[in-house]
Formats: C-alpha cells, sequence, structure tokens
C-alpha cells in the first residue's frame, strides 16, 4: 500500500512524497518542465530527506522523476529569481541531507538526467536507469562549476582522466556509458522494468536488518579510517555494538519461566 505522505500547507506541489512500509519515495513531478528543480523543489525535497532520516522505520528513499525526465537540473530562470548565496539556501539543504542520509539512497533514473541529475548520483547508494537515459554536466558551458561535490565523488567513480573530460566538455552520454562507468548500477529496458526492479531491490532492502542496512552504509561511507588497521578497528567497533545489541534483544525477549 503507497500513501501520499507528509503533504502540509506551503509544500511544492512539484514534489510528491509517497510512503509505504520501510520505504519513502520522492518523486519530481513537474513534467512539463522535465522536472527542473526550482527552490521550493528544493526545500520540499530537503525537508522529507530529513523527515525520512528521522523516521527509523524508513530503511530506504527512493530519489525518482515523472514524465519521461528524471530532471533537467535546476530551473535557471527560478535560479535566477532564487540565487543560493546563503548558507541555508534551499539546494544548500538539499544537498547537505542528502550527503548525511542513513537509509539506503536508491536512484530510478528515466530519461533525462541533466545536472543536479548526475552529480547527485554518486551520493546514491544504488542507482538503476531505463537504458533509454542521458546524462549531462553542462556547469561549465554555463559558465558555473558542477556542485553536490562531483568534483570529488565522480574522479572516485570512475577516475580523474574520464571525469575531467565529462565535467569540461559538458556532452551528454547515454546509459550504456553511465553503466560502463560504475554511475548507474543496472539497466531496464523500459520504465515498468525501471520500476519492477527498484520494486524488489527496495523491498528486499526494507525487510533486512535496519540497524545493519544503516551501520553498513555508514561503513561504506566513512573516510575517517583509511587503513586497514584503522577500517579493522572501527569494523571491529560496529560489530561489537551491534552483537551486543542483538544480545540485549534477546535477553529482554526471555521471560521469567
Amino acid at each position: 500500500m503507497v500513501t501520499l505522505f507528509g503533504v502540509e500547507p506551503g509544500d511544492s506541489p512539484d514534489v510528491e512524497v509517497l510512503a509505504e512500509p520501510g520505504i519513502r519515495t520522492l518523486r519530481l513531478s513537474r513534467p512539463a518542465k522535465r522536472n527542473a528543480i526550482t527552490s521550493a523543489m528544493y526545500a520540499a525535497l530537503a525537508d522529507a530527506l530529513c523527515a525520512a532520516d528521522a523516521d527509523d522505520d524508513v530503511r530506504v528513499v527512493v530519489l525518482t522523476g515523472s514524465g519521461g525526465s528524471f530532471t533537467a537540473g535546476n530551473d535557471l530562470a527560478d535560479m535566477a529569481a532564487n540565487p543560493p548565496l546563503s548558507d541555508d539556501a534551499p539546494p544548500l539543504r538539499f544537498l547537505a541531507a542528502l550527503s548525511t542520509l542513513r537509509p539506503v539512497l536508491v536512484a530510478a533514473v528515466d530519461g533525462p538526467a541533466i545536472g543536479v541529475g548526475t552529480t547527485v548520483l554518486p551520493h546514491c547508494d544504488l542507482v538503476y536507469a531505463t537504458v533509454t537515459s542521458t546524462f549531462r554536466l553542462p556547469f561549465v558551458n554555463l559558465g558555473l562549476v558542477p556542485e553536490a561535490a562531483a568534483t570529488l565523488l565522480l574522479p572516485r567513480l570512475v577516475g580523474p582522466i574520464k571525469a575531467a573530460e565529462l565535467a569540461l566538455f559538458g556532452e551528454p552520454f547515454d546509459a550504456t556509458e553511465a553503466h560502463r562507468l560504475g554511475l548507474v548500477t543496472a539497466l531496464a529496458p523500459d520504465r515498468p522494468a525501471l520500476d519492477a526492479l527498484v520494486a524488489e531491490r527496495a523491498g528486499t532492502l526494507a525487510g533486512k536488518p535496519a540497524d545493519a542496512v544503516r551501520e553498513t552504509k555508514r561503513l561504506l561511507r566513512d573516510e575517517t579510517a583509511v587503513t586497514v588497521a584503522q577500517r579493522l578497528d572501527l569494523d571491529r567497533r560496529v560489530l561489537q555494538r551491534l552483537l551486543d545489541a542483538q544480545i540485549r534483544a534477546g535477553a529482554r525477549s526471555v521471560k521469567p519461566g
């Protein structure tokens, strides 16, 4: 059962937040503008991510688009009217919430993923896309630089030489190339197949032990323990904490005879 979640007066109608057990879906719903993101949409996305992060029942967050587009990137007219010059501007709040999200973040990409539609993907733990999807980093051509820490994350993901080519030229690349580069986890032939794949993968994750899923994501993203010795120590501490919690939970479930 999927239900509309958390709609309040003033929320952006161009962002749908859908809830089902263990899963929160954030859907960009501005198809007439190819889901170009406005300041109001960024604010709604930031609030939805923070709400999902604070809800221990949410194991997976799915980010997707509608109407045959993931997103055309920033709405440039809206950005000109609402430039993100303050540290708490909605686009920056969105990126901050994205980068610290505890639940597993899954992107379901169908159609163009331009600008932030591409730079958001390295923040995702899993990315699924239709074979007809396209990707592009047009920032230099617009006199800007890539956002969302893409200049750090993209070279790690695809290599520094390829990252430079993608970022400097801003030329589109297709889903097959995105999959080859490791930007996309797996491809689906069309939108129905994509939806089925994401539903199965998200549902499987939602059924796993929540603490183990969150801690595994955190360890995969951790940048503090960079040597084998440091990582062994970090793994040990997390494992011991989870084992202790299981032992305590087991003790509480044992009723006196």
